[in-house]
């Protein structure tokens, strides 16, 4: 029987397939925790959703309730808090009661951050208002 040519396998972007074994070999003692990527990919899907995203830009100056927010978006008060509840499971806001009403807010200076990395990311060629 023939043997058959064993061709280099090809990368879409270099000419031969040569990964650096070194540099592998240090990158995989940095890998994250299956678990973390897990919690950050929730993290991530949680914000990809237009309604939460419009709750976190209103929150991202102060602090507002139910009430404010489904004026506001003009949405149903139980359609903003199911979206709140979800936030608020994945720790992006919080919560403070105040007799008979509760007051949301982010949940700290990272939502903040993450949010505004975010913004300034997608509008970097035109003017917005952070």
């Amino acid at each position: 029987m023939r043997e058959e040519k064993r061709f280099p396998v090809l990368c879409d972007y270099c000419e031969v397939f040569n990964p650096d074994q070194e540099l592998i070999e240090l990158l995989k003692e940095d890998v994250l925790a299956d678990n973390i990527v897990y919690e950050l990919a929730e993290l991530f899907k949680t914000m990809g959703d237009p309604t939460r995203i419009k709750i976190l830009y209103a929150l991202k100056d102060r602090e507002l309730c139910v009430c404010d927010l489904s004026e506001l978006l003009g949405m149903s008060s139980s359609a903003i808090s199911h979206q709140l509840r979800v936030l608020r499971n994945n720790k992006l806001v919080k919560f403070r009661k105040d007799g008979r009403s509760v007051y949301y807010s982010l949940d700290d200076e990272h939502v903040l951050s993450l949010f505004c990395q975010g913004l300034q990311h997608v509008t970097e060629d035109r003017p917005i208002n952070i």
